[in-house]
């Protein structure tokens, strides 16, 4: 009974490896924030020993689970006296053969958000589960979520002291150390990993299957933005992406998207400019300068680029299939006469509210719970963005690293390290 087992599992290896090898950069899978920063696109359990701790059991979308809690190293690469932390994942046994029968283990690596979100919204690794009789394993990305260090975000994330253990190096090992441990206490050690990941998710894949060779025989690495660092992707090549996204729906649609920045400044410019702004977005308070305004536009676009299906979903909104389509249906079909901003209004409202259940909308909410994200774009995660004059249809932009290295030195007292990532992996 095992050799079929462990054949399926290693010619499904061969076919992830397969996949990760043909991955590009050419899918947006993330969103890159107000300064070009980056792309972002989301344990208390003592006993004397580490145990997996049954918490409750929930269900996500029909996929039936248990959530657990694992004391986690603050630090795995220091020998210091440091306070733990309890790391949450989700686990799935339902389909799994067990160790005899040699089942694999399939795990996410958790992004930088909820990790219930994520699991919610990787429907792929729950449908193939069965078919490999497999055990599906969501653990959750430090600073994220439920899993956070010294017990509360308010304190995680304090300052560049408290935030310094948030690294993908960290998150890695975290991994590695929760699984090595899970396995041996289901005396699975000879059960083999396959990794799993989209965009942030799916470069920790890559990685962990490069750094823990040992622990993992293959992974999924979706829509990773691995080549996005210095002096291997053009910087522009992501903005450039979403433009085409949307040129290819309607070109008058990307050219008054293209209008619409020298619009929103002309108009913040005006006396009372920003109270008018405020009033027509429908924001829930003024705007300060319409810098703030154009980064929550910009978000749309690219989240929209991110999740642009062919059938409806709520990965990040609700939304129709096609979004992008029916964004650029509203922007114009607005009738003669509407100004290029209440056009733009009209369009990101599919993304912000298709639903059409918001009064007003907040600048600063964080629905995905990615605010870490920020200090990981200022420490390791630089990836350089630009945007062309021709291609693009968001304003011109030149990455500056010097002041980006300035405003990260600003919020968190950090400098940047942009060549770090592609000597350490």
């Amino acid at each position: 009974m095992a050799k079929p087992a462990i054949a399926a599992v290693l010619s499904f290896s061969i076919v992830l490896l397969s996949i990760l090898a043909q991955q590009s950069s050419s899918s947006p899978s993330f969103k890159p924030i107000s300064s070009r920063r980056a792309p972002r696109f989301l344990g208390r359990f003592s006993t004397s020993k580490p145990h997996h701790g049954n918490r409750r059991s929930d269900q996500l979308l029909g996929y039936r689970y248990e959530t657990r809690y694992f004391e986690q190293q603050l630090d795995h690469f220091s020998f210091a006296e440091l306070p733990t932390f309890r790391q949450r994942y989700l686990i799935s046994s339902e389909h799994w053969v067990g160790p005899d029968r040699l089942g694999p283990i399939f795990l996410y690596c958790g992004n930088e958000g909820d990790i219930e979100w994520f699991a919610a919204n990787s429907g792929f690794v729950w449908e193939i589960a069965p078919s490999f009789g497999a055990m599906v394993v969501f653990p959750e990305h430090r600073y994220y979520g439920e899993s956070m260090p010294y017990g509360s975000q308010e304190e995680a994330y304090k300052n560049g002291a408290s935030l310094s253990y948030l690294t993908a190096e960290q998150a890695l090992a975290d991994f590695a150390v929760l699984i090595t441990d899970l396995k041996r206490n289901l005396s699975a050690e000879a059960c083999p990993v396959v990794l799993f990941g989209g965009s942030y998710g799916g470069m920790l894949a890559a990685w962990m299957r490069l750094k823990y060779p040992h622990i993992a025989i293959g992974a999924l690495a979706s829509s990773a933005p691995i080549l996005q660092f210095e002096d291997i992707v053009p910087p522009e090549t992501f903005y450039d992406i979403v433009s085409n996204d949307f040129k290819r729906e309607s070109t008058s649609c990307f050219n008054t998207i293209k209008a619409s920045w020298n619009a929103l400044i002309s108009e913040g410019q005006k006396e009372n400019g920003l109270s008018k702004l405020t009033k027509m977005f429908r924001l829930c308070r003024e705007l300060k300068n319409t810098e703030e305004l154009a980064n929550w536009l910009d978000s749309a676009y690219s989240f929209l680029a991110m999740v642009d299906y062919p059938y409806p979903s709520e990965f990040l909104m609700p939304l129709p299939g096609y979004p992008i389509r029916e964004v650029c249906r509203k922007i114009d079909g607005c009738p003669d006469g509407t100004s290029i901003l209440e056009r733009v209004f009209e369009g990101v409202s599919v993304y912000y509210n298709y639903t059409g259940e918001v009064d007003c909308f907040e600048l600063d909410d964080d629905p995905h719970g990615m605010d870490g994200w920020n200090w990981q774009a200022c420490t390791e995660m630089v990836m350089p963005m630009s945007s062309s004059p021709d291609a693009s249809m968001f304003p011109t932009y030149d990455f500056n690293f010097s002041a980006f290295q300035e405003e990260c030195w600003t919020d968190f007292k950090v400098i940047p390290r942009p060549t770090w990532i592609t000597t350490h992996f």
